[in-house]
């Protein structure tokens, strides 16, 4: 029996971030929209703590006020934590201009929301819908997507374009075989939400995400990230053969895990532990080209970092914008570079991102962040990065990231 076939401008896989601000983007230009989902809204997921940057694109894409009006955290900067010394950051005092703060978000209301607002804009998105297979390189450089609903029932949709936002599903990338080897080690997280009972006179800014080095291990991190209605999301991060060590359920062996620092111990005494843990491994990921031929790869379908400094959505918007930019030009008939308007664009922003994961990791970073003697203004450009800034080419960290890293990491040794 021959498959039904339909049209679409524009096919997006992925109601997430990314597809959905790419979809209202669209929208906005007129175009005929469809995104397929595989799962059902709303959903969990992690990268729960925005970068004020993100606001730009939510802004671009009307979905402001629905997300400024939804009762989220509101979010202020980053706060760190290393065997009892504290440091943090206020986004609001950055180098480079733009918004200054932002949200914590349960993802699963966040998703939802952008996702219906998408749809408010005019994107016909279907939920539990799965594409199967993709076929570009037809007539006219159009593809052929085979999906199949919620039944199970298959049909077809003959795309102009199709940007892949299905997150760490990574449909083009598998297809299309464009993976390549990540430079990170294989990293775990375990996470989980919890009722923190963390009370008034704890010390603890909800405004901020607080990031807890491990007393022994300076490449194990913990996440905690304050919600409104005093929950938090709570995770911990490192190479799977340290996580590996610890037996029993996920829950179990992240209170062990937690129990091994005392100021994050103490912090979360009073936790009701009312959620089941998650793990998820491997998460980093790369490929070769952010682009092809009637394609374009958004956020983590193109590449995932770590979830250190929270760049996850950022990037998945940031890169939504870009793509519906490029689209804009395209369909009105103009020749698009997509690695000129596309690819490099982004990538910039991503290594940025990536160098300061890598100095992590290492140790270096960690030296600059808690080193005693701060200058004001060099503060204030790695705050602005912290921030989501990572393509602010007049910020000297942005434009010669590692190097900046690496003499600022000397710096502070010698001082």
């Amino acid at each position: 029996m021959q498959k039904q076939l339909e049209s679409a401008d524009i096919l997006i896989v992925g109601a997430g971030p990314a597809g959905s601000v790419a979809a209202a983007l669209l929208r906005k230009q007129g175009r005929q929209v469809l995104v397929i989902e595989r799962e059902q809204f709303p959903r969990f997921s992690i990268g729960e703590s925005l970068l004020p940057q993100s606001m730009q694109y939510l802004e671009e894409a009307g979905m402001l006020r629905a997300v400024v009006e939804a009762g989220f955290q509101y979010k202020n900067g980053a706060a760190f934590m290393k065997n009892g010394v504290y440091t943090d950051f206020d986004f609001r005092d950055k180098h480079s201009e733009g918004w200054g703060t932002t949200y914590q978000v349960q993802r699963a209301d966040f998703d939802h929301l952008l996702a219906k607002e998408a749809a408010k804009q005019g994107a016909e998105i279907r939920f539990r819908h799965e594409v199967l297979n993709i076929e570009l390189g037809q007539p006219g450089g159009r593809s052929l997507v085979t999906v199949k609903d919620l039944d199970g029932a298959q049909y077809q949709v003959d795309a102009g374009f199709i940007l892949d936002a299905s997150g760490f599903g990574r449909i083009l990338p598998r297809l299309l075989k464009l993976e390549t080897p990540s430079n990170f080690p294989v990293r775990g997280a375990i996470f989980t939400h919890v009722k923190d009972g963390i009370g008034p006179d704890a010390g603890f800014d909800r405004n901020k995400i607080r990031v807890t080095v491990h007393p022994k291990h300076t490449n194990v991190w913990f996440w905690t990230i304050p919600f409104a209605g005093g929950r938090c999301s709570l995770g911990v991060v490192a190479e799977t053969s340290y996580l590996e060590q610890y037996q029993g359920s996920p829950t179990e062996r992240l209170q062990m895990i937690v129990a091994e620092e005392p100021s994050l111990a103490g912090l979360l005494k009073d936790a009701a532990w009312d959620t089941p843990a998650r793990q998820i491994t491997g998460y980093s990921a790369n490929v070769d080209r952010l682009w092809g031929e009637g394609y374009a790869l958004l956020g983590n379908a193109g590449e995932f970092l770590d979830p250190v400094f929270s760049s996850g959505v950022t990037i998945a918007v940031r890169s939504a914008s870009l793509a519906a930019a490029a689209l804009k030009r395209q369909f009105a008939g103009e020749t698009v570079d997509w690695q000129a308007d596309y690819g490099a664009p982004l990538r910039k922003g991503v290594d940025t991102f990536r160098a300061f994961v890598e100095s992590w990791y290492e140790g270096g970073f960690q030296t600059i962040i808690f080193h005693e003697r701060q200058q004001p203004e060099i503060r204030r450009m790695i705050s602005a990065i912290l921030a989501g800034y990572a393509w602010d080419q007049s910020n000297p960290y942005v434009k010669e990231t590692a190097r900046r890293l690496a003499a600022l990491e000397a710096a502070c040794k010698l001082g």
